[in-house]
């Protein structure tokens, strides 16, 4: 007997569609879990697997390299918080670096008129077809974050395009993330808890591990759903939403097998500032945030060489929110 879901599912095929009724039903369907669970499963005919697989065996070719070919792209040397993150780099909260190694991509924003902390060129590895397999995957997924924040308008009452003209730039990040199975490593977590900071991200995973803390303040495995993302709330949204959708606070275990990850975090314009679009429920009460500044903040209190800049005199964050400001605590 096939053991429920712990997370809802949501087939967001009709988003394709050019009937309105067909894309409300979406929306009412998403909004139906994300207030029920602030992770669940996305399925739909717009998710191309191909993109996927060919960022999964670069990643496996770009991970595969000695640590001084990676660190030549070491992501403190970039302009935009892109390159490669070696493991204990990050640090979420608890004083517990994480067992895991990434490579982290941004818009790759070429224009030199609106820079930002976020925004500017990545920093790309000298690795054939690398580029190339990263960006198609980037692109790909964009398209669908589009049309989800169509159905999460419709799922707030307002104009589907609502969220189009504040998504020009936005400094949407996508984390190619390795998880080595290390037997003799210490027990600490492949990732520690935390919330994500931006509206929603979609995620593509080779293995199980993650766990996500449910309403009741219990850890959850997330398995593995085939022909499925898995999808959550964030920071940005929950704010938006009134607390209506709660960001949910979510971690990667020790890992029992190697594992992959791939996160696409959707957010809005850098200097897009958020505040509730509908009026908020229960007793939390949200302060505007300025999307960027907020996505950038929390940023720097997790990462060594951002932390160092701050302990330099040379980075200074102002009014910055402290981690796990967000969702269901521990």
């Amino acid at each position: 007997m096939t053991e429920p879901l712990p997370l809802p599912i949501v087939d967001i095929s009709g988003l394709e569609s050019a009937r309105p009724a067909d894309r409300l039903a979406v929306a009412q369907a998403l909004d139906d879990a994300c207030r029920r669970s602030g992770f669940l499963y996305i399925r739909g005919a717009q998710l191309d697997p191909a993109p996927g697989e060919r960022l999964l065996a670069t990643a496996r070719r770009y991970f595969a390299q000695d640590m001084a070919a990676k660190m030549a792209c070491y992501i403190g040397r970039s302009s935009n918080h892109s390159g490669y993150v070696p493991a204990g780099e990050e640090e979420f909260g608890g004083g517990t670096r994480d067992l895991k190694e990434a490579y982290d991509v941004n818009i790759d924003y070429r224009c030199g008129e609106g820079r930002r902390p976020l925004l500017g060129p990545n920093l790309w590895p000298d690795l054939p077809g690398f580029r190339d397999d990263v960006l198609a995957y980037y692109r790909h997924l964009t398209a669908i974050g589009r049309q989800m924040f169509g159905a999460f308008a419709l799922a707030l009452g307002l104009d589907e395009d609502h969220f189009t003209p504040h998504l020009r730039h936005p400094p949407n990040q996508l984390r190619l993330i390795h998880y080595p199975l290390d037997r003799t490593a210490e027990d600490r977590p492949g990732i520690g808890a935390h919330t994500d900071y931006e509206c929603f991200t979609l995620l593509f995973a080779t293995a199980a591990g993650l766990q996500v803390l449910d309403r009741a303040g219990a850890w959850t495995d997330v398995p593995l759903v085939e022909g499925a993302m898995v999808m959550n709330i964030g920071d940005m949204m929950e704010l938006m939403s009134g607390g209506r959708w709660l960001a949910t606070t979510h971690r990667v275990k020790k890992v029992a097998q190697e594992r992959y990850s791939f996160p696409l975090f959707f957010t809005c314009d850098y200097d897009h500032v958020v505040a509730p679009l509908v009026p908020p429920r229960g007793e939390r009460r949200y302060a505007p945030l300025r999307c960027g500044e907020h996505l950038f903040h929390q940023t720097a209190q997790t990462f060594a060489y951002l932390k160092a800049r701050q302990a330099r005199g040379e980075l200074v964050l102002a009014d910055a929110l402290p981690l796990g400001s967000f969702g269901v605590q521990a």
